[in-house]
């Protein structure tokens, strides 16, 4: 069964650590570690863009139509600011996902976070914009958003937890601190998005 890619907000990992090992040291808490080159950190998830389409027009009542929801989803995000590169600092290793996921909890600078704010901020027009309602309660509801936390928590997931050994006291575990580099945010799957349509 194809799956459909995701759209999201997101920063790319550049460096874990100063030296390979650093990052392969995780192995020891998380199965499976995944290839260096693809970490990342997600800021905004949009999630399926059909399936975000077609929640909003269910949640307008057939008021907006779902190929235009898409179109100007697209717009805005590509009309969306980029946040540049950044470093921040990893000292735990903490479960994620009900426990299905072990994500490095990175502390990241203020103006990260700012960042994060404004796109949730900007989320909101979005939503103005295709005549939602409530759009803080269509955020909680939305399927293809998938919020089930009221807060960021600035995370890089790495693998998944280790069978043996049993779960961390509360979910987490203390690593020596690494530092982790990252680069400037970017669209995922961005060339999938729908091209805006002819005037």
């Amino acid at each position: 069964m194809l799956r459909l890619p995701r759209i999201t907000v997101e920063v790319p990992v550049l460096a874990v650590g100063t030296r390979p090992a650093d990052y392969e040291q995780l192995a020891a808490y998380a199965d499976g570690l995944r290839r260096p080159q693809g970490l990342h950190m997600t800021l905004l998830h949009i999630g399926i863009l059909e399936d975000f389409a077609a929640d909003v027009t269910d949640w307008t009542k057939g008021a907006t139509d779902p190929a235009a929801a898409a179109v100007k989803t697209a717009d805005w995000l590509r009309s969306l600011p980029v946040l540049e590169g950044f470093s921040g600092t990893a000292e735990r290793l903490v479960l994620l996902g009900g426990g299905r996921v072990s994500g490095l909890e990175v502390d990241v600078p203020q103006g990260v976070r700012d960042f994060q704010v404004s796109l949730v901020q900007a989320l909101h027009e979005l939503l103005d914009d295709l005549l939602v309602d409530n759009p803080d309660d269509f955020i909680l509801s939305s399927r293809a958003l998938g919020y089930r936390y009221p807060r960021w928590r600035p995370h890089v997931a790495v693998g998944k937890p280790r069978a043996q050994g049993g779960s961390p006291r509360g979910g987490a575990w203390e690593i020596r601190p690494l530092p982790v580099e990252f680069g400037p945010s970017q669209i995922r799957n961005r060339h999938l998005l729908p091209r805006p349509e002819p005037a």
